[in-house]
């Protein structure tokens, strides 16, 4: 017989499994950066300021992760 408890974990993980929030954001980044990765092999000269740019957004998510 299932307790209550057992019962709250198991809604909890299905509730866990069903959401897909955030998969859209991490599909367009992956893009971004497949797009930014063939610029550069295309482009050499702009490799240092996309380098900046990945580096400031690598900082601003590693600052997101920290505080959660």
């Amino acid at each position: 017989m299932m307790t209550m408890k057992n019962c709250r974990n198991l809604i909890w993980k299905l509730r866990l499994l069903k959401d897909s929030r955030g998969q859209d954001l991490i599909e367009y980044a992956l893009m971004v950066g497949f797009v930014a990765v063939a610029a550069g092999a295309l482009i050499p000269g702009i490799t240092t300021s996309m380098r900046s740019i990945f580096e400031r957004i690598s900082g601003v998510l590693e600052n997101s992760a920290n505080q959660q």
